[in-house]
């Protein structure tokens, strides 16, 4: 089964340091099964200044965490809710909101 969430959809994180967070996704890894969720799951890395132009320090950066660990909010109501899919009049395949069947 292909992964159901995409760059740019909102998500809610369901379990871990994060729980209860929301926020946007800048990536998806599907060989990982993971994706980067803009502030959360924030680890603080030690950055070396590299050239002189650059500046070295303490920088945020933002680790991938498991797509079983987060959902996608419903456009409707903000809570979580699962992803199916339907085909429209044209054809085309969409992505539905499972809680109030709203398109995604």
């Amino acid at each position: 089964m292909g992964i159901k969430i995409k760059k740019g959809d909102r998500v809610i994180v369901l379990m871990g340091k994060d729980r209860g967070k929301s926020g946007t996704v800048m990536r998806v890894l599907p060989k990982d099964n993971k994706v980067i969720v803009e502030g959360v799951n924030v680890a603080k890395k030690h950055q070396r200044s590299t050239r002189a132009t650059m500046q070295g320090g303490i920088i945020d950066k933002d680790m991938p965490m498991p797509i079983s660990a987060v959902a996608v909010v419903s456009p409707g109501d903000g809570k979580p809710t699962r992803v199916g899919y339907r085909i429209d009049d044209a054809g085309n395949k969409v992505r539905i909101c499972k809680r109030t069947g709203a398109d995604l």
